[in-house]
């Protein structure tokens, strides 16, 4: 039987710990609700990702219209352009929960009484874990993703001038090659560092981001389950508790987030160089720039990839502590 600290007064534990899950089973469900959720969610990230790139609505005027504008020049494909060299985030995001709740397993003698503190390190440091394993695959998938801008109308067996590498490209070619391309033209350009362009900024963004989603997330649940009757769905009020921590979060983060896109894609040098080129260019828009796409992409993930955790931990729970897991 479990020892009574793992236990709230109430009669239920409200978050499954680490030691309480069967790994076999949560570590391969995880990933693959991972890549679900980011098959699903692609094209919001693309978007999100051109909005931010883009100087003045050169191109898109927003979020609908990107959208729209993208399916009939590129058709379906183009919302998905770089998708499987993201998808590698599987991985990384199996290394980011792994290290989430390892980080929460090894500061819970320390921050026990503190749980949106203990939540808030765990994230900050699953964050720096993954983002080191995914920039190299992001600064890729984010070249992929700005084909589309490069030329008003794809056709096939078109060679285009790539303005953010300066270089002219076969896009005729299978997706493979492509990427290989563009990969090949970032070594040779930076080296091997050019594939960790926008690393420091990628951590600004995301650890912060993760860290306070995490400590949000944990205290909405708090307060949810506080304020609402014992008998609505744990799992409910925990989706719910994701998207408000996402629209919190990304509200705050959403500036650096673009100087990271910036600074990975159209290569500048410095973030307080991108910052002020941002600023000159957009003012005080630049804190709104991409802004409603990454909304809804928070949002969304937010949501869908609580759904998905949180019901994979249920699964996973060691069987002596089933009777105490509440759904």
């Amino acid at each position: 039987m479990s020892e009574p600290s793992k236990f709230s007064s109430r009669s239920h534990v409200s978050t499954i710990e680490w030691d309480m899950m069967d790994k076999t089973k949560f570590l391969p469900l995880s990933m693959l609700s991972s890549f679900c959720v980011r098959c699903t969610l692609y094209p919001l990230t693309l978007i999100k990702t051109r909005l931010q790139i883009q100087k003045h609505g050169e191109m898109y005027k927003g979020l609908l219209d990107a959208a729209n504008r993208i399916y009939h020049t590129e058709g379906m494909s183009g919302l998905y352009r770089g998708f499987w060299v993201s998808s590698a985030q599987v991985l990384s995001g199996a290394a980011y929960i792994g290290a989430y709740e390892q980080t929460r397993h090894m500061t819970a003698p320390y921050l026990q009484q503190w749980p949106e503190i203990r939540s808030m390190v765990a994230g900050g440091v699953a964050s720096v874990f993954g983002q080191t394993i995914i920039v190299p695959f992001d600064v890729v998938s984010q070249h992929l993703m700005m084909l589309g801008l490069s030329t008003s109308s794809i056709d096939k067996n078109k060679i285009i001038y790539f303005r953010p590498l300066g270089i002219h490209l076969d896009i005729s070619k299978s997706k493979f090659r492509t990427t290989l391309d563009i990969a090949q033209c970032v070594y040779q350009q930076d080296g091997f560092k050019g594939f960790y362009r926008g690393y420091v900024a990628s951590v600004c963004t995301y650890a912060p981001n993760s860290a306070l989603w995490w400590s949000f997330y944990t205290i909405f649940q708090d307060q949810l389950e506080k304020r609402c009757p014992v008998n609505t769905s744990l799992l409910f009020l925990q989706s719910i508790s994701g998207v408000l921590a996402g629209f919190t979060t990304t509200l705050i983060t959403n500036p650096m987030d673009t100087i990271r896109a910036r600074l990975q894609v159209q290569r500048t040098n410095s973030i307080v160089g991108t910052f002020n080129a941002l600023w000159k260019e957009e003012g005080m828009f630049m804190f709104s720039k991409g802004l409603s796409a990454r909304l809804v992409q928070s949002i969304c993930f937010s949501f869908t990839i609580i759904l998905g955790y949180e019901s994979i931990k249920r699964v996973s729970v060691l069987h002596e502590y089933k009777d105490h897991v509440r759904w």
